[in-house]
């Protein structure tokens, strides 16, 4: 068979992969927090017909090798952890975190700690600080925020600090905690705008828990009363769209080509 047609078939399996996470980072463009994801190719391995032959000074000149590729492959798929525009809400519960860094989550005390830069909290009916889908928000020590009973009112300074109003004056509740990952394009996709620590996101995948705002640690401030939009940039959504389209049919166009030369190898026995 001819070696155009399978390079012609992989291809189509790239663009179709390309389109794929496309199509979700249109799909997520007004989700809070979230991080685009961007397809990158390579060339497979290549048929030797003939090798390299060194030069001989006044002699003869090297040859070089020659190579016939055999198609595309998907290199990586890398999330872009670029930070997104700000939304302003006027909520004191919505965060966002202007740096580095990602809120910590989790279920329970023996749950999965998991991570977020969705900042879109709410204070439950247990005066815990949750996140749309229940999960603890926890601080700095790693424990589930919880506002006393004689908290009438909050505010939230850009060191993740909660300060609560109370009868008797002002009183220190809790200090948000973040995590400082190494390289966040190793994080696990979880879905609901979480990521899963992995052992090439962090050494080890080790999750330490440190405070916002901290020059030494290089963490970004928490500001209140915003939302991390999505990162999505439609104009370069839609302009990759177009390629991976016309790379789609030009890829097919081959795999037609091909059908049609196989077509008159057939005919050539009549």
């Amino acid at each position: 068979m001819l070696r155009s047609m399978y390079s012609g078939v992989s291809g189509m399996r790239g663009f179709q992969t390309k389109l794929d996470v496309i199509g979700n980072n249109i799909a997520n463009v007004n989700t809070i927090g979230f991080k685009s994801g961007r397809v990158m190719f390579s060339d497979v391995l290549s048929q030797s017909i003939s090798g390299v032959t060194a030069p001989e000074e006044g002699v003869s000149g090297g040859v070089n090798a020659k190579q016939v590729g055999l198609g595309v492959s998907i290199a990586s798929i890398d999330t872009m952890h670029q930070a997104g525009s700000a939304m302003n809400t006027n909520d004191p519960t919505n965060l966002r975190i202007n740096g580095d860094g990602f809120f910590i989550l989790s279920a329970g005390d023996d749950a999965e700690q998991v991570l977020s830069r969705a900042g879109n909290f709410t204070v439950d009916a247990n005066r815990q600080l949750v996140n749309a889908d229940g999960l603890f928000v926890l601080d700095t020590a790693g424990a589930p925020i919880i506002l006393d009973e004689e908290v009438t009112g909050f505010s939230i300074s850009q060191d993740g600090t909660i300060v609560g109003v109370t009868a008797d004056g002002q009183v220190e509740v809790a200090q948000i905690g973040v995590v400082k990952v190494v390289n966040p394009g190793g994080l696990e996709k979880l879905g609901g705008n979480l990521y899963r620590m992995t052992v090439n996101a962090n050494p080890d995948g080790e999750i330490e828990i440190v405070a916002p705002n901290d020059p030494e640690v290089g963490t970004g401030a928490i500001i209140a009363g915003q939302l991390e939009m999505s990162n999505v940039d439609l104009t370069s959504e839609f302009t990759e769209m177009i390629v991976a389209q016309r790379g789609f049919q030009a890829n097919s166009r081959i795999i037609t080509t091909s059908d049609e030369i196989l077509q008159e190898v057939v005919n050539l026995k009549r």
